[in-house]
Parts: structure tokens; sequence; C-alpha cells
């Protein structure tokens, strides 16, 4: 390779990594990036952040120019005191960036660390856990928690007097890895582990197999206790979500805050194809933010949409650690959130990219200790529970997060390798050697975990915590939390020149008095809101079945007449809909009740979140208008807006929004017919719903996977970006459509095709059936016409394979 060649092919890669890294940011040109300060310091002193990066947050100080000039000499050595042999390629060595190299940088998980733990989990000898915890500290310190140590006071306590492990167990959560991400196995062996000590695994973002909802013949329980709410909306349905215990929106996660989440789409099979409402082998995204929160009300409203589909649930959001997550928590706590989760950096399987993992994120002690404080300094600590993960591997690490203000701890990474990931950091290539993070059959195969190993590393970490409580005279984790001053404080590490810059005072600050609340006392944090709509038409249908009491008033549905009836509504009734469908997904699940059982007329203005997570048998007019988030999550049912048959002589509804922005966000199944023009993102991350509208706003059919859509009228700019899947049928009005798409995953060609005419044909007939549109009346009535001004758009993935079978019966025809 020629030094030119070799030049060039530098430049390339870095233009192609400031490219992936300005999509990460969101932020499309270069000039805004000058003087924005979108970054924070990390082990930066105030010397080189006031003479460099004037203004720019470092909240634990660190080096400064002498151990930077330091460390770059000694780069600079390596690089030109190192000479290659005469045509010979230099050896760079791996320096262990990523993976652990006995020779290469320090990592917390090393071939020992692996080996000691998994003898320990196999056999639960406690001899064995030390010797796991000697090996884990026996490195330099290389998070924050390494050079903090215990305020021991002269006298303990007795072992006996300390809560019991039994209790401490009940804080444990396991991080939230998708089915997909994990093999079936792996993911079942945690909740099944966790269900068993009364803890809590987490579902992730792509749903769950209904068939764990209910116990095993041999009394194992694979449901997970938490079920996860990500961007991509993967998974989530009513039914979905009335079976869990605790819903969790993911906001961002610690190892790449921001970005938002990809499956390969090598390791998209049938299962998780059929899990997630998409089609096998097609890559799956995550979009960076969730569509429907832009502000601290939207993420209120989600919190109030889950609230409603299950009102037995808790509702935590996830945060990352980064400067500022303190206003967050706070805005969370005032959002009615019941927990929120403070996920620090470490973590994340190796999927994760590695510009990421290494450069993004903070440690969560940093995250677990400003949310702690700003919580107290605000007087809503008591309000809501404190979490946080991030690479804690031992009761010390428990106890030191309980220190610093949080009441559960997380557990991702480790939880893992309990069930035998031996950690070679190639999750995304779907050849995991232990079955741990694969969905190929032939290495599922190879997965020898069992819940047994997880018990015994929870149970071991609980028992860790008991003695270090014991020391610390302490009985109940309680009395730990958030109490930083008393009970730790920063060590000198010997020989760490770089370690003993850190200051540590900002983390360890106690922001209330020897009698303030430091922990959760309210049992649930639900807010005050107008009650709902539903709670009254629950109490007529309980009157239409005969159900009493607490008994689910849609228990005897099947044995009546279809439920009929008509309501007033006002735009401050949210969420019309929801609690039912909760109540319908309980028992008939998504898909049982024939269609139209209830059938609900609404007249007026109708609030946000209109037949938000709809499932079967459940039929809502509403003539009027809706609010956003129309249809947001429903899995079947039926939704039909349109304006009242008297209006306005110049009143024409194809030109007017009777829909707010995000209506279909993550729908799997129904069908909303829409007479007049939704707002922005419609049919955002649908995934199966059937929809007719007359014009959308801009970002339509973002990132689709599934269903088909058909809209009569003017599109936004931005048509169909992230669009792998599904079909839109789109009435070119002007002519300009095309200079409207996004046409980088799709194509758009007109509707030639026989069966494609008689879908399209089809549902705007059956649109115009069920709303009397005039729009639709006046193209079937034009239907040739009308048919050269439709226009297919589908991913490139399909236009090719559709390309190639009719290539393929072209040529048995000719033969």
């Amino acid at each position: 390779m020629t030094p030119e060649l070799a030049m060039s092919n530098y430049r390339k890669a870095l233009e192609k990594g400031i490219l992936k890294i300005m999509s990460k940011m969101g932020i499309s040109v270069l000039n805004s990036y000058q003087g924005a300060q979108v970054f924070e310091a990390l082990g930066v002193g105030k010397e080189v952040v006031d003479y460099a990066f004037t203004g720019v947050h470092s909240r634990i100080g660190g080096v400064g120019f002498k151990e930077i000039a330091e460390e770059s000499l000694v780069r600079h050595r390596a690089a030109f005191e190192t000479e290659s042999k005469e045509n010979k390629v230099l050896d760079l060595g791996d320096p262990g960036y990523n993976r652990y190299r006995k020779s290469g940088e320090a990592h917390a998980i090393t071939t020992d660390v692996i080996k000691n733990f998994h003898t320990f989990v196999r056999d639960g000898k406690k001899e064995d856990y030390d010797d796991y915890v000697k090996v884990s500290l026996a490195n330099d310190p290389i998070t924050i928690k390494d050079i903090l140590e215990f305020r021991v006071p002269a006298s303990s306590i007795p072992l006996k007097e300390v809560e019991p492990a039994e209790e401490i167990v009940k804080r444990f959560t396991t991080a939230a890895m998708s089915m997909g991400a994990l093999s079936p196995e792996a993911h079942e062996t945690l909740a099944i582990a966790m269900n068993r000590i009364g803890g809590k695994s987490d579902s992730g973002e792509g749903g769950e197999d209904m068939r764990r909802f209910k116990p095993y013949p041999n009394g194992d329980f694979a449901r997970s206790y938490i079920k996860q709410i990500a961007s991509g909306r993967f998974g989530v349905s009513a039914h979905y979500l009335v079976n869990a215990d605790e819903l969790e929106i993911k906001m961002a996660q610690g190892a790449k805050p921001g970005e938002g989440g990809q499956l390969p789409g090598h390791k998209v099979n049938a299962l998780i194809a059929r899990l997630r409402n998409t089609q096998p082998g097609v890559q799956l995204i995550s979009p960076p933010p969730h569509h429907d929160i832009y502000s601290i009300e939207d993420l209120a409203q989600l919190i109030h949409d889950l609230k409603e589909v299950n009102p037995r649930a808790k509702v935590t959001v996830k945060l990352v650690a980064e400067s500022g997550v303190g206003t967050v928590a706070a805005g969370c706590a005032k959002a009615s959130a019941d927990n929120v989760l403070i996920s620090g950096h470490d973590g994340g399987t190796a999927a994760s990219p590695l510009s990421s993992t290494k450069h993004a994120g903070l440690p969560w002690e940093l995250g677990i200790s400003e949310a702690h404080q700003v919580l107290m300094m605000n007087k809503l600590r008591n309000n809501i529970t404190l979490r946080t993960d991030g690479g804690l591997r031992t009761g010390r690490d428990v106890v030191i997060a309980a220190i610093l203000g949080a009441e559960q701890m997380n557990f991702g990474t480790i939880a893992m390798i309990a069930m035998g990931c031996v950690y070679v950091r190639k999750c995304h290539l779907n050849n995991c050697p232990v079955g741990v993070a694969t969905t190929n059959p032939k290495w599922r195969a190879k997965f020898k975990g069992s819940p047994d190993h997880v018990v015994n590393f929870m149970m071991g970490v609980a028992e860790e915590a008991r003695e270090i409580m014991a020391s610390l005279g302490v009985r109940s984790m309680n009395e730990l939390i958030g109490r930083p001053q008393k009970f730790l404080a920063q060590r000198d590490v010997p020989d760490h020149p770089k370690a003993n810059t850190l200051d540590l005072k900002k983390v360890l600050s106690d922001k209330g008095d020897e009698n303030a609340v430091r922990i959760c006392t309210e049992d649930r944090n639900d807010g005050i809101h107008k009650p709902a709509l539903d709670l009254q038409i629950l109490k007529d249908l309980a009157i239409h079945t005969g159900t009493t009491g607490e008994e689910n008033p849609t228990a005897g549905l099947m044995d009546r007449g279809p439920f009929t009836k008509e309501y007033e509504v006002v735009n401050t009734d949210r969420n019309i809909g929801t609690r039912t469908a909760g109540r319908v997904a309980e028992i008939y699940e998504n898909h049982g009740l024939p269609a139209e059982s209830i059938d609900l007329t609404f007249r007026g203005s109708a609030g946000q979140s209109f037949g938000t997570f709809l499932c079967g048998g459940i039929k809502l007019t509403l003539i009027g208008e809706g609010n956003d988030y129309v249809g947001k999550g429903m899995s079947n049912g039926e939704i039909t807006v349109r304006p009242p048959a008297v209006m306005n002589s110049d009143f024409i509804a194809a030109k007017n929004s009777i829909v707010g922005n995000t209506c279909l966000y993550g729908a799997t199944g129904g069908k909303l017919f829409v007479n007049g023009r939704a707002g922005e993102r419609f049919c955002v991350r649908n995934s199966g719903s059937i929809s007719v509208v007359e014009g959308v706003g801009d970002h339509g059919c973002e990132y689709m996977t599934n269903g088909s859509t058909v809209i009569l009228g003017l599109t936004g700019k931005n048509f169909g970006a992230g669009m792998s899947g599904g079909i839109a049928y789109i009435y070119d009005i002007d002519g300009m459509f095309q200079s409207r798409l996004n046409p980088e995953m799709v194509v758009a060609r007109p509707v030639k095709r026989a069966p494609d005419i008689k879908e399209v044909k089809s549902l705007i007939e059956e649109h115009y059936e069920k709303t009397d549109s005039l729009r639709a009346k006046e193209l079937l009535e034009n239907w040739d016409v009308t048919l050269t001004k439709l226009i297919r758009v589908i991913a490139k993935e399909k236009y090719d394979l559709e390309k190639a079978e009719e290539e393929h019966e072209a040529a048995v025809v000719v033969d």
C-alpha cells in the first residue's frame, strides 16, 4: 500500500466516521457544532478546561497538561521507536480497547474474573464468591467506585441483625435486554431466576412470547416483571402491557445514549419477526427519539397512556447518566413517573458501537448522585424510587449505589456472564459460542445457563452486602440510602497520580439534614387527573354484562349481544378506549373478542391518545375531531374519525386537519379511517395497521415496517424515511409527490399490478362506506383517471424481490 492510498483511505474513514457521529447527534450542519459545547468533560482538570474548553462542565476535575503531555510522549515513542522489518507490515497489536488483552488496556472483567465467577455461580460456595471479589478488586482503579472507601465506625453489629438476603434481592433487577439481542433461552432464564427470588427482570424492547405470561407446569414463571416501551415500539400492544407489573419507558441507553437501537437482519428469525410484527431477515431500527415525546409534557402523556391501559403497573423512565440528569429526573417525578432508572455508560451487549461505548455517557456514580441530590433539593425524593445500573457486579457496588441514592440496583453484563457468557465481545455477529446472544439454532443449542446460576449470583451479592452493612453498623438498606457523607470517603490511590487528580466532593455531597426523607415513601405517584371517561364506559359495560365488584366487566361479552353506546366528549377527555382495551386484553388478548362486540360512538373534540392501545372487538367512531396519537399502539379493532354531517357550506374535509400528530405510532394491527387530514409522522413505525386518510404532514410512514396505508391527498416532506416494510398508496394530487419522498430506503412506482389495484380500490371503497368521504366518492367515480395518479411506495428490498419474481414468471412463459 502506498502512502498516498493509505492517506486516502484514512480520509475516507474519517469522513464516514464524522457523518456517522453527526447522524447520531441529530445536528446535520457542521457549522452548528462550532462553539455548541454539546459535550462534557470527564476526568479533565480545571486548568485544561479553563484554557481549552471554556465553560464545559467537568464535575470531578482530573488530569492537567502535565499528565496529558506525559501520555502523549508515551504514544509518540511507541510510534517512532518501533521499526518494521523491510517488506513487512508493522504489527500494531491489539491494545485491548474493546476485548480484554493481558498486555492491553485495563478491563474490569478479565479472564481471571470470569473464571472465578463461573466457578462460584455453578456451586454457590462462599469461598468461591470471595475469590471472585478478590480478583475483581485486584485491578487498578477503573471506575469512580474504585476510588471510594467506606467510613467504618468504631463498632459494628452482628450479621444476624442485618436484614436478610432474601429481602435485599427484592431490590435487584436485570437490565433490559431484548429477545433478539439475547437468545430465547437466555431471556427466559433471567426471567425465571428473578421471579424465583422476588426480583424483577426486564423484557427489553423486543416484545415477549405470550406463552410466558402464565406459569409453566413445573411452577417456574418466565414472564418478565418489567415490560419495556422503546422508541421502536416493537411488540408493544395492550396484551403485552397488561401482562406486566412495571412498564419502563426507555428514553436512552447508557452504552449508547441518544442513538436508538438496531437489530441486524441476520438476527431477525421467524420468532423475532413474529414478536416484533415485521419480516424475517430485515434489520430493525429503533429511532433515536420517541416520536411522541418532544417535551416533558409529552412524556407525561405517555406515562398517562401506560397507566390507563394497565392501572396496576408502575411506570419507570430510563435515563442515562449525564450532566443535568437530575433536572430531567425531577421532571419525571412531576410527570407522574413512579421510578427513575439512571443508566451508566458501562454495559450494553457488545453489539453497541465502539464509538459510543467509549465516548458517550457517564459513570452511573455521577448520574445517581446528581439525580438524588436534585430530587432532595426540590423535595421530590419521596415521590419516586431511584434505580441505577451500568457496571454493578458485587455487594460492595450495591452498597455504594445505595449510599449515593439508589434504592434498587440493576445488573446487565454480569447477569449474562452468570448464564455462561465468556465475554468474547461478538454479540452482533449472531454466533455467540455459548448461546447467550444469538438467535441461530446452531449456537442456541450450546446454551448451558440455568436460573440457579443467576440466583446463586444474586444471593452471593446480597450476602456480601449484608456483611458490609454489618461492618457499617446498619440493619437495613434504607439506613444507607442517600448518606454519602456519613458512609463514604475518597481514598488516596498509591502510585496512581491520575486517579488522585479527581475531586469527588460534589458526588459525595448531601443535600438534606439528618432527618430528611431520602427514600420513596409513596406507594404510587399518579398525580391529579380528570377521571377517565373509560371509567364510566366500564360501569355501563358492567351493567350490560351483569358483572359486579372487582370482576372484569368484559368477562361476559361473549354470552351477550354487542355493547353499543354513545357519549359526548371534550378535549380534556384523554385516552378514550385505552382502559377499556386493557380490560378486554386481560381476558381475550389482542384478537380474541369478535369484531364490534363493543361499538362506541363519541361526539365532540376528543383529547389526546384517542384509541391508544386499542385491541380486537372494539369499534370507536368519533364524530368531531381527534388530537395527537390517535390509534397509537393499536393491535386490532377499528377507529373512524369524521366531521359532523352538518358543517359550513365551504367546509372541505380533505383540506382540513381532523386528527393530530403521530397517529398509529407503533400500531401492529387494526384499521383507521380518517375523513380529513392528519398531522406529522402519520404511521410512524407502523407495523401492521391498515389506514385511509386524506392527507398527511411531514415524515409520513417514517420507520414503517409492515401494514398498509392509503393517502388520498398531499403529503409533507421526507415521506418514507427509514421505511423498511409495508405499503403506502399515495394519490399524487399535485404531481409533485416524488419531490417530497425520501428515496434512501424506498421506491415509488405507479400502481399497475392487478393485486395492488384491487387492494387500493377496496380500501378506498371501505373508507367511503365508513365515512361518506366526498374525496373518496370523487376518486371512485373517476377511477380510470384516479388510477393514473396513484403511486405505490414500498421498501427497495421488496421492490427487488417483486421485480425478480416478475422476470422469473416472464421467463417461464417464454419457455
